[in-house]
């Protein structure tokens, strides 16, 4: 009778000793709300960690982060020459050059970022095992790369469209809400494909074919006229809600002053891009956290 009342504990089994005491499992998995806390916490980090892997990425090269601006500048010279002079996509398209810039750039932002989130965090096991942070800490972190590249990006895209002939007008305003939708469906797709490559490692593999798929699906290389022309109207339809071509769509409607479109109605498209930046920001933000626990065992 003394010893059960020396001891408040005895009798209790481990969960409740646990609870009484404020123990919680390892790694386990923080409540939606506390774990929103801790990655705001952990911003500075993600903003740090995005400007390291950036500069690392040209620490080699002799031009450095000069690469950030003549990457994208190559790439839309390679495209024109095969697709503007080649293959001549630009009939039907007035300027051809920003159209085709733009859509590659805007592009490129998504495509980067989702096919670097694959490795997010099966590619950082080593660090996810040293340290306890929110591991959505990681994607994050590369779409705020990808992010800060896409800046040098839009200051060559708009060297672009000035140097072609497109005047300065207050639609170029619009660009930048076009971006933020853009950047926040992003950042919850490279979340959830951090998820899904973190358990079926053959992902980075297949990722680059399903993104090419989606670049010529997306309208980038050509004009879009091409899809309501060649293809059946269901399909046109299903491809006006299409996520990017809807997002690269909006960035040239704010850039050119004549421009082909498959959404006709802009009100729609504006709809469209802020419906799919919360479903796929929410949702893959969900997604992720719900694996938390997951993360680095195995």
């Amino acid at each position: 009778m003394a010893n059960a009342l020396a001891d408040p504990d005895s009798g209790l089994t481990p969960a409740q000793l646990a609870a009484r005491h404020g123990l919680r499992v390892a790694g386990e998995r923080p409540s939606l709300g506390r774990y929103t806390r801790q990655l705001w916490q952990y911003r500075h980090f993600i903003a740090a960690y995005a400007s390291a892997k950036l500069t690392a990425s040209f620490s080699n090269a002799r031009l450095g982060q000069l690469w950030q601006v003549l990457t994208p500048l190559t790439n839309a010279a390679v495209y024109y020459l095969i697709f503007g002079l080649v293959l001549e996509q630009s009939r039907g398209v007035d300027n051809f050059l920003a159209y085709l810039t733009t859509g590659v750039f805007i592009f490129n932002f998504t495509q980067t970022s989702v096919q670097n989130g694959t490795k997010a965090i099966s590619g950082q096991l080593g660090l996810i095992r040293a340290l306890h942070f929110p591991r959505a800490s990681l994607p994050l972190a590369i779409t705020t790369t990808q992010f800060q590249q896409l800046f040098g990006s839009i200051v060559v895209l708009l060297v672009i469209v000035l140097v072609t002939g497109e005047p300065i007008t207050l639609m170029w305003l619009m660009l930048v809400p076009a971006v933020l939708l853009q950047a926040i469906f992003t950042a919850g797709l490279t979340m959830a494909v951090a998820r899904l490559g973190s358990k079926a490692t053959d992902l980075k593999q297949v990722m680059p074919f399903i993104l090419r798929a989606w670049m010529y699906g997306s309208g980038v290389l050509y004009s879009v006229e091409l899809f309501a022309r060649n293809l059946p109207e269901w399909t046109t339809t299903v491809l006006q809600f299409n996520p990017l071509l809807v997002y690269i769509e909006l960035a040239r409607v704010s850039l050119l002053e004549s421009t082909p479109l498959l959404n006709e109605s802009l009100p729609q498209a504006w709809l469209i891009a802020l419906g799919w930046a919360l479903v796929m920001g929410i949702g893959g933000y969900l997604y992720f956290w719900r694996g938390e626990q997951e993360y680095g065992r195995g």
